[in-house]
């Protein structure tokens, strides 16, 4: 079955692999770096959450108004702060643990609005 949204060149002998969405070569392809930072109202929020994850706790980080760059070096320097381990999925980190108090000091540290989200 034939794909009719993205159709077009794939791969070309002269440039080798080329995107689809904007048929240019994978080097010179600016759909894929021109990612936008995620849309947020201003407001940081932390929450702690147990749920599917057997009991444990993760502090959860969303709304971090950066650049997906920049927000997993900020995400590293959390983890760091809070010597925990801990991710980043989807513009949201999440820190092995319950941190909500240091990762709230480190927020306003750097002058963003906090809110504690949750039970």
């Amino acid at each position: 079955m034939k794909n009719k949204g993205t159709g077009g060149l794939v791969y070309s002998t002269e440039h080798g692999r080329m995107c689809p969405v904007c048929r240019q070569p994978m080097d010179h392809c600016t759909c894929r770096t021109a990612e936008m930072t995620p849309p947020s109202d201003g407001v940081v929020r932390i929450r702690r959450e147990t749920k599917g994850r057997n009991g444990k706790g993760v502090t959860v980080v969303t709304g971090v108004p950066l650049e997906p760059a920049a927000l997993a070096s900020f995400a590293k320097q959390l983890r760091q702060a809070c010597s925990s381990g801990g991710t980043l999925k989807d513009g949201v980190i999440e820190i092995q643990g319950d941190h909500v108090e240091r990762v709230t000091s480190a927020l306003e540290a750097r002058g963003w609005r906090v809110k504690r989200s949750g039970g």
